[in-house]
Formats: C-alpha cells, sequence, structure tokens
C-alpha cells in the first residue's frame, strides 16, 4: 500500500460517498487517519457503510447536520455536491479547508501525472494520449472524470508508469497542491454556471490545473482560445501552445494538408480517421502530451490512423437503410454540439434537449443552416423550439422517451441523411448519466434494425 504524503491532516470529513469518496475513505483509514463519513443518500444498512464502519469510520447518513463539522481539519468532498450547501457556508465560516479526491491522487502519485481540462474535448484528448502512449510501449494508465477512481489507480502504478487524468472543473476547484507534471487546457467557454455561479469562478477552477506548476513542469494549451491563451500568461510552467490557425515554434499546428510537432511532420490530416475540426484541436494537444512523456511518431500515427472515436463522443452507431446515426451524448452543452453539428456537410436530423440550467440556445442558430429536422426531448424542449423556429428548421418535432424520438427522427429522414444526438443539454432530468442516455440512444437504433 502506498503512504500519502505531504497529508498533515488527521481527523477528516468525507462527504458523499458514491466511487471518489468511498475510494478517498478507504485510503485515509488504511493510512491511520481518523474518518468521519456524511452522505444523505446512503442507508445504515448499505454494505458499503458496513465496510467502512468496520475499518474504523464513523458514517452518518440521511442528512447533513452541521455537528458532522465538529473537529475536523478538512473535508473531502464529491464533486458534484456544490459549494453552496448549508454544510459547506458553515465549514468556509470555519475556515475548514474543502478540497477532492483528485488532491489525495496527487499526493501518492510519484511518476508524473498528465492532467487534462477544458470545456470540451476532454475524454477525446484523455483517451488519445493514452493509446498514444500505449501503442508507443509506455506504461500508462488512465483515471478521474473519464470513469476510473484517481486514488484507486494511484494506488496501482508501478515505476515509470504514467497516469493520464481527465479533470472536470468541479474536480479542480478543490484543490491546494495538486499539479500534473503536464498540464493540458483545452478551451474555456461560459459552462456550469449553475455550479459555479459566475464564469470567473468557473475559468478559476479550470486554471487550477497549472496553479501549483513550476518551471520543472510542462503546460499545453490551445493558443487559439482567447481566454486560454490570456489565462495562461500567469503560468510558471514551460507553455507548450497548439494552434490550427498558426505555426507555432514550441507546439503542435497544422497546415492544409499535415500535423506537425515543432518542425516535424507527424502525419498527414487525410490519414487521421477521427472527425471534425475540435478533433483536429483534441489531436494536437493530445500529441503534445504524449510527446513530452516518451511517445514515438510511430505510435502516435498508429492510433491516429485507427481511432474513430470516443464512445458517447460522435460515436457511430449504425448505417439504417442510408441513414447514419451518431451517438454524441457526451455533448452536455452548447459548444459541444456547435461542433458536432459543424462535423457534417449532409442534411442532419438533430435530437437534442435535456436538463434547464437556466440558459438560452441562440449560440445554436448558425450551426442549425444544415439541419432539416429536430425532435426535441427533456425539460428545454420549448426553448430549443423557440431557436428551431428563428432558424427556419423546417421540422420540429417532441418527444417524452428515446425510443418514440429515434423513430420520429428515422421518419423525417431520407437515405444519406445523418441522424445525430447531440442534446447540448445534460442528461440528469431524464437520466443518471450521459452514458445512459447514449446507451439508450443505441438500443433505440438497433430496435429500428
Amino acid at each position: 500500500m502506498k503512504e500519502l504524503a505531504n497529508f498533515p491532516y488527521v481527523h477528516v470529513l468525507v462527504l458523499g460517498l458514491a466511487k471518489s469518496g468511498t475510494a478517498a475513505a478507504r485510503l485515509l483509514l488504511q493510512n491511520g487517519r481518523k474518518v468521519r463519513v456524511n452522505d444523505k443518500n446512503a442507508n445504515d444498512d448499505d454494505a458499503i457503510v458496513d465496510e467502512l464502519k468496520s475499518m474504523g469510520a464513523e458514517v452518518v447518513t440521511g442528512s447533513h447536520p452541521l455537528s458532522v463539522l465538529d473537529g475536523v481539519e478538512i473535508i473531502i468532498k464529491n464533486p458534484g455536491i456544490p459549494y453552496d450547501t448549508p454544510l459547506l457556508k458553515e465549514a468556509c465560516r470555519r475556515d475548514i479547508p474543502v478540497i477532492t479526491e483528485i488532491e489525495l491522487a496527487g499526493s501518492l502519485s510519484d511518476t508524473g501525472m498528465i492532467g487534462i481540462t477544458g470545456s470540451n474535448g476532454k475524454t477525446t484528448t484523455t483517451t488519445l494520449t493514452t493509446e498514444m502512449l500505449k501503442a508507443s510501449d509506455r506504461k500508462v494508465k488512465v483515471a478521474g472524470n473519464i470513469g476510473y477512481v484517481a486514488t484507486e489507480v494511484a494506488q496501482s502504478l508501478v515505476k515509470n508508469e504514467k497516469m493520464v487524468l481527465e479533470l472536470s472543473s468541479f474536480q479542480l476547484m478543490g484543490v491546494q497542491t495538486f499539479k500534473p507534471n503536464i498540464a493540458v487546457l483545452l478551451n474555456i467557454f461560459r459552462a456550469h454556471l449553475d455550479y459555479h455561479k459566475t464564469f470567473e469562478n468557473y475559468k478559476k477552477a479550470k486554471c487550477n490545473i497549472f496553479a501549483n506548476q513550476t518551471a520543472d513542469d510542462y503546460l499545453v494549451y490551445n493558443a487559439d482560445d482567447p481566454t486560454v491563451a490570456e489565462s495562461v500568461t500567469t503560468a510558471n510552467s514551460v507553455k507548450i501552445p497548439f494552434s490550427l490557425n498558426k505555426q507555432v515554434k514550441n507546439g503542435a499546428w497544422a497546415d492544409d494538408m499535415s500535423i506537425y510537432f515543432k518542425n516535424e511532420k507527424i502525419i498527414d490530416k487525410a490519414e487521421i480517421v477521427l472527425t471534425g475540426d475540435h478533433n483536429l484541436e483534441n489531436i494536437l494537444a493530445a500529441i503534445c502530451a504524449a510527446k513530452l512523456s516518451g511517445a514515438t511518431n510511430q505510435g502516435i500515427c498508429h492510433v491516429l490512423r485507427t481511432f474513430t472515436a470516443v464512445r458517447h463522443r460522435l460515436q457511430f452507431v449504425s448505417n439504417v437503410h442510408g441513414r447514419l446515426f451518431y451517438n454524441d451524448s457526451k455533448a452536455t452543452n452548447i459548444l459541444a454540439a456547435q461542433k458536432a453539428l459543424a462535423s457534417f456537410n449532409q442534411p442532419v436530423i438533430l435530437l437534442a434537449g435535456g436538463l434547464d440550467r437556466g440558459n438560452e440556445f441562440d449560440d445554436l442558430k448558425p450551426y442549425l443552416e444544415q439541419v432539416k429536422g429536430i425532435v426535441l426531448i427533456g425539460e428545454t424542449k420549448e426553448k430549443l423550439k423557440r431557436v428551431a423556429l428563428e432558424a427556419g428548421v423546417p421540422f420540429i418535432k417532441m418527444a417524452d422517451k428515446m425510443d418514440d424520438a429515434v423513430q420520429q427522427a428515422y421518419d423525417l429522414s431520407e437515405a444519406g441523411d445523418v441522424v445525430l444526438l447531440s442534446p447540448a443539454c445534460a442528461s440528469w432530468d431524464q437520466y443518471q448519466t450521459f452514458e445512459e442516455r447514449g446507451d439508450m440512444f443505441i438500443q433505440a437504433v438497433h430496435t429500428l434494425l
């Protein structure tokens, strides 16, 4: 078992179990810390509650009483719990620091981490980077927001093995000393403001990925994104830019025909099977991170010639009587949906809608020109209907369930059309996760067959 380094706290409150909270509680208990766990959705007779109690934890379920803060030196919270809950407000008043589980992962790993964040493209870039290192015979594991708990993966690392972390703003908002050796900042635009409240708070959370870096670290950043380019000027690390629009001296770039790292040609664009300009940005970022970690051109090119898509991110599902069905359920915001729509030149039937976070969707209008039909689901149906009407979308339909939405989309389509699930919204109004929503879409498409 690896021991926690640079973690001076003894009395710890783990707020929220789920996968990351459970892993954090186990790790702390194994390292001799005094752990109190609080989860309002858990029950006293849950198996995990019994396990943690048997390991020595105090577990409080059913509510968030302020008494759980008594004697606590630090809180490790589930990333999804907002900071404006009464319990965390009181913790702030008492000057109790609040961190997330990735801070513990940083205390475990001594092999150098690659951390990847951005408003969009995190999963694709994380997967590409990992696969490029694997194809170059480098030891590597993936973790974080991509579905694998960072502390569990960090404990399993062997000598010279890298960990590639996908990091959300929710995770990064709660860091103190955490820093990856290689940080990747893909893009920043207005998102998750229901959680962060202001764009400045959101931007600060994203920039925490490089806040603790030193001159011995690297920061890979999108030189084409004005917000990113401005934000990284304060970084102390070595800056490695990437750009689709210009040649950059010390990073990755592209011209009309090829992709380069510094002055070295890596691959011709025609050989890359992953579609979309936004994915070219992800590819450039991944090349930077992979090359800095020892990947070979042969390994990088093998991945780019074979990698098609991450599940639920512009994932090709099936050809049904000439209609091409794509699952982009991971498009949980407007920018992701814009980039998905921009990836196609043929007519599109769009399935969109989901959780209402209070925003409007007018920024989608310019991307609806080739959308000949739209099927709307979820809480945002009426908001998206207004935008579709103003954009002149010929056919607008409403659906309550995914199978009905897919059937209506098929009925609107013709051979040669793309049927695209790209919701521009989170899934939590109808589904527990975007993966569940995407799986329901895939199941409905296969039912058409």
